[in-house]
């Protein structure tokens, strides 16, 4: 993936926050697109629950992407507006890194943006990743 269809990813992700406030919660203040290799683009936003139920955004376009038939990641960014506007790349929290990896053994290889000119494969951002031996 290159620079401008990172770039891309960004602007597609931008496109899809949708905040909004629910009670005291607020929802769709971050965006994520899960790219899969097939070249299809799964979007979703975070959900923010007083009960500690809601998701991130790349889980929910995770979710997008599964329910599509789709598992095998090639590329993920997850966005998030400021209060002066000014656009953040944001990288997946833990278990979101986790989760990614779940969903296909090739996800490790998947390009995560983590700034407009910065990314890693997964793997990168998950270095102790293999489930160990049993003991013996």
């Amino acid at each position: 993936m290159d620079v401008d269809q990172r770039a891309d990813l960004v602007a597609e992700a931008a496109r899809a926050l949708a905040p909004r406030r629910l009670g005291d919660r607020l929802v769709g203040d971050v965006a994520a697109v899960v790219v899969t290799d097939r070249g299809d683009h799964f979007t979703g936003v975070c959900i923010d629950t007083g009960s500690g139920t809601g998701f991130c955004a790349e889980a929910s376009a995770v979710a997008a992407m599964v329910t599509a038939g789709q598992q095998r990641i090639t590329g993920v960014v997850a966005v998030w507006r400021d209060d002066d506007g000014r656009l953040h790349v944001l990288p997946p929290c833990g278990r979101c890194r986790e989760f990614l990896r779940q969903m296909h053994p090739d996800n490790l290889d998947a390009v995560v943006v983590l700034a407009r000119g910065a990314w890693a494969p997964l793997r990168e951002l998950l270095p102790a990743h293999e489930w160990p031996e049993p003991e013996r």
